[in-house]
C-alpha cells in the first residue's frame, strides 16, 4: 500500500491510521502488512463505504485538510469503489 510523502511521518507516529482508497476491487488484504520506511504498516480492518461517508473528520484522521484534499489523492485510477482502510504501524 502506497502513501504520499507527506503522510510517512503521521503513519510512523501514529497519528494517522486510516485511509480512504478508491479502486475496483480491494487491492490490499486484511492483516497483510505492507513495507512503509523502516518498518511497515498492517491491515486491521477494511470497509466498503459510500463516497458521501467521506466527511471533513474522517479526512482529517486520513491526514488530509479536507475532503477535497483527500480526493485529489484517492481519486487517482478508474475505480469507483470507495474502502476505508485502518491500519497500524509497527517499527
Amino acid at each position: 500500500m502506497l502513501f504520499t510523502k507527506r503522510l510517512h511521518e503521521p503513519i510512523q507516529n501514529g497519528e494517522v491510521t486510516c485511509s480512504v482508497r478508491i479502486w475496483k476491487r480491494p487491492r490490499v488484504k486484511l492483516g497483510n502488512s505492507y513495507v512503509l520506511g523502516n518498518g511497515r504498516v498492517i491491515v486491521d480492518k477494511l470497509y466498503q463505504i459510500e463516497l458521501d461517508d467521506i466527511t471533513p473528520s474522517l479526512a482529517r484522521k486520513s491526514g488530509f485538510s479536507g475532503v477535497a484534499d483527500l480526493l485529489k489523492v484517492a481519486k487517482h485510477g478508474m475505480g469507483e469503489n470507495v474502502y476505508l482502510i485502518e491500519f497500524h504501524y509497527e517499527s
